[in-house]
């Protein structure tokens, strides 16, 4: 039955369709050497455990695209989360009104429904393993996620944005 929910839980955020902006130096050729390893000045603004989460998840999509993390690498990975309170678009409306005579007053709330969200964009940053580190690849895409989320939800939500950013990375050569 997790399974089942987990499965659901990825259709979902799927079906929102986060969208993705990348953008690279045209002069760097990424074919040459596919090696990479992480940033160690970091500051991913999310607890160690969601750090961890994405670092695993960029690790194996790199290495599904055949690169090597190494100590010797050509190329530094580094990335952060922005965190922004979602906008709420789930409500129920009260009303209230009253009219005739043609003068109407009316009144109205709505009242929040479901977990409260958070707008998360996930940036992700190749820089080049010389001196000055010049950037050379950056891609971030945004997606809703609970605050409340378990670890497992957190986990399928960090893998979908990883797989859609580094869907467009490397770039294609010309």
């Amino acid at each position: 039955m997790k399974l089942v929910s987990f499965i659901f839980g990825c259709f979902l955020l799927i079906s929102c369709g986060a969208s993705v902006v990348v953008d690279y130096d045209k002069e760097t050729d990424f074919s040459t050497q596919q090696t990479f390893q992480f940033y160690t000045e970091k500051d991913s603004k999310v607890n160690p455990f969601d750090t961890k989460r994405i670092e695993t998840s960029i690790d194996s999509v790199l290495s599904a695209k055949t690169w090597q993390r190494t100590d010797y690498n050509r190329f530094f990975v580094d990335f952060f989360v922005d965190k922004l309170p979602a906008q709420q678009r789930s409500t129920i409306g009260i009303g209230v009104g009253s009219g005739g005579g043609g003068i109407g007053i009316g009144g109205g709330v709505g009242i929040p429904v479901g977990a409260k969200k958070m707008e998360h964009v996930l940036t992700i940053m190749f820089r080049e393993a010389t001196t000055n580190q010049p950037l050379v690849w950056e891609g971030s895409a945004s997606g809703l996620l609970k605050e409340n989320a378990t670890p497992e939800q957190k986990e399928g939500f960090y893998n979908l944005m990883v797989r859609k950013i580094l869907s467009k990375f490397p770039p294609k050569s010309k």
